[in-house]
C-alpha cells in the first residue's frame, strides 16, 4: 500500500470516528436534558405526590406554585362563615359549689348560707376509664309438665361463646385500625391504657375479618350503585401485599366510594355506564359503553412543567386557557345553568389555535436523537418526541375528553374526587407498611369503602361499623 493510499485510509477512519462521536455526543446532550427536566419535576410540575418533594426548601415557595393561584380572601374565617365553639350545657353531670371565706371588703367571716347568686365555668373532661361491663347470658333449661322433655332457650345472635369481647369494642378497635390507621402494636397498647381491654393483634385482625364479613353485602350495593352513576371518578395504586406490588382501584362519586384489591393494574370494573373520569391511563379507555372525562389537574401540571422548565410559551396560553374555562364552568354551575354555546366555542377556538401554534413550536424544532442510533444505520419505531409534543398530540386526540366538562355540568374539570380517596389508602401503607396477606388487603378494601361512604354521608362511623348491611342499604337508599 502506498502512502498517499494509507494517508487517505486514515483518513477515512478519523472522518468515521468523528461522525459517531458527534452522534454519541447529540444523543448524550439529548439524555442529559430528559434527566435534568426529569429532576426539576415535583409535585407541582407532575403526577408526583408532595411527600416525594422532601425536606429541602427551594427558591420558589411551594404555595406560590399552587395550581389554585393567589386568593383575594383574606386569611381565616370568611364573613358569614357559622363557626363552631364549646358551650355551656343546661344540665352539668356534677356541680361544685366555691364559696368566699372572708369578706373582701372588712375581713369578716362568710358562710354559704350568704350566697346571692354566682357565676359558672364547665370544664369538659373525659372520664376515668372503668372496669369493662361484664353482661352473663344464662340460657336456662325447663321440663315440660305435660311430656316431661325438656328443652333450653337459644342464645341471642352473636353470643356464640363462653368469653367474648362485646360488639362495641370490636367496633372501636376497627374504627381505630381501619379508619384511624393505627398500627397493630400501637392498638394493642391504646386498647389496653385506655380501656382496659388487653387484646392481641390475632384478635384485632379477627375482629376486623369479621366486620368485613358483615359488610360485605353493603359494599357491593356501593359498587353497583357506582357502576349505574352517571358520572364516576377511577384511579388505581400500587400496594404492597405480602412482598409483591399489587393495585388498589378505586371507582367513586361525591357521595360513594367502593375500592377494591387486584394482581393486575388492567383489571377494571365490568357493567359500567356514564362517563368515567381519570387521568388518561390508556387502558380506560378499552372499556365500552362509557364516555371518558380528563382529569385537567394533571394537564395543569404538565403545563406547568413546560412552562417553568421548557420556557414554551403555548403551554403558558393554554395554563391561562383551562383556568378561565373552570372557573367559567364553576360559575354557570352555582346559577343551575348550563354555558352558553357562544363561550363554549370561543374557548374551543382559542383551544385549536393554541394547540396549533404549539404544534409549528415543535415541528420547527431540530429533531431528537434516538437512544443507541448508530450512525448510518436506519433505526425502527416511530421518531422520539419532546414532552411537550406529546402533550400537544394528547390534547388534540383528546379534545372533547378534556373539555367535556364544558358540555356536561356533572362532568368535573379534574378527578380530584378519586386521587382525594385514593390518597387515604396510601396513607396507611406509609404508616404501617404493606399488608401481609392478600384477605388483609381485601377485608382493609371493603371497611374502607364503608367508612367512606358513611363519611360523604355525614354517619356516625363506629354505628355504620357495628349496624346490618340491610340497614345500611335502606339508609343508602333514603339517602
Amino acid at each position: 500500500m502506498s502512502r498517499d493510499d494509507a494517508m487517505e485510509q486514515s483518513r477515512e477512519e478519523l472522518v468515521a470516528l468523528v461522525l459517531t462521536l458527534l452522534a454519541q455526543n447529540e444523543m448524550l446532550l439529548a439524555r442529559v436534558a430528559e434527566l435534568e427536566r426529569r429532576l426539576g419535576l415535583d409535585s407541582s410540575t407532575s403526577s408526583k405526590p408532595p411527600s416525594s418533594d422532601g425536606l429541602k426548601r427551594k427558591a420558589k415557595p411551594p404555595r406560590t406554585r399552587s395550581l389554585r393561584g393567589p386568593s383575594t380572601k383574606s386569611s381565616g374565617g370568611q364573613a358569614g362563615h357559622q363557626g363552631e365553639t364549646l358551650r355551656q350545657v343546661a344540665e352539668p353531670d356534677h356541680t361544685i359549689d366555691h364559696h368566699p371565706e372572708t369578706c373582701g371588703g372588712c375581713g369578716a367571716p362568710l358562710t354559704a348560707a350568704m350566697a346571692d347568686g354566682h357565676v359558672a365555668r364547665q370544664v369538659f373532661d373525659l372520664p376515668q376509664p372503668t372496669p369493662l361491663v361484664v353482661t352473663e347470658h344464662r340460657a336456662h333449661a325447663c321440663r315440660c309438665a305435660g311430656c316431661g322433655a325438656k328443652t333450653r332457650a337459644v342464645f341471642p345472635e352473636g353470643v356464640g361463646a363462653p368469653v367474648q369481647y362485646g360488639p362495641r369494642i370490636a367496633a372501636v378497635a376497627v374504627y381505630l385500625s381501619n379508619y384511624q390507621l393505627l398500627p397493630e402494636d400501637r392498638l394493642v397498647e391504646l386498647m389496653a391504657h385506655l380501656f382496659g381491654v388487653r387484646v392481641c393483634a390475632a384478635t384485632l385482625a379477627g375482629m376486623s375479618r369479621a366486620c368485613a364479613a358483615r359488610l360485605g353485602g353493603f359494599v357491593q350495593h356501593i359498587r353497583e350503585l357506582v357502576c349505574g352513576a352517571p358520572v364516576k371518578h377511577m384511579d388505581e395504586t400500587g400496594l404492597r401485599i405480602a412482598g409483591k406490588l399489587q393495585w388498589l382501584h378505586v371507582a367513586c362519586t361525591a357521595m360513594l366510594t367502593f375500592y377494591r384489591v387486584h394482581t393486575r393494574r388492567g383489571s377494571l370494573l365490568s357493567d359500567v355506564g356514564g362517563v368515567i373520569v381519570h387521568d388518561h391511563w390508556k387502558t380506560y379507555y378499552t372499556m365500552t359503553g362509557v364516555a371518558h372525562g380528563l382529569c385537567n389537574a394533571h394537564h395543569l401540571r404538565e403545563l406547568n412543567a413546560l412552562v417553568e422548565i421548557e420556557k414554551e410559551g403555548w403551554a403558558d396560553a393554554m395554563r391561562r386557557l383551562l383556568r378561565r374555562a373552570c372557573h367559567a364552568a364553576n360559575l354557570a354551575r352555582e346559577r343551575g345553568e348550563p354555558l352558553k354555546p357562544g363561550l363554549i366555542h370561543l374557548i374551543e377556538r382559542r383551544y385549536d389555535a393554541i394547540l396549533a401554534g404549539g404544534l409549528a413550536f415543535h415541528l420547527a424544532q431540530p429533531k431528537l436523537a434516538r437512544a443507541g442510533a448508530k450512525p448510518g444505520k436506519k433505526s425502527r419505531g416511530p421518531e422520539p418526541r419532546r414532552t411537550g409534543h406529546n402533550l400537544i398530540d394528547r390534547l388534540v386526540s383528546r379534545k372533547h375528553d378534556a373539555l367535556r366538562f364544558l358540555h356536561d355540568p356533572g362532568v368535573p374539570f379534574t378527578n380530584n374526587q378519586a386521587e382525594g380517596d385514593i390518597r387515604m389508602m396510601k396513607l396507611r401503607q406509609k404508616i404501617s407498611g404493606g399488608f401481609r396477606s392478600a384477605h388483609g388487603a381485601e377485608d382493609f378494601a371493603t371497611i374502607r369503602s364503608a367508612i367512606s361512604t358513611a363519611r360523604k354521608h355525614g354517619w356516625d362511623i363506629i354505628q355504620t361499623i357495628m349496624a346490618q348491611p340491610t340497614q345500611l342499604n335502606n339508609a343508602l337508599s333514603c339517602a
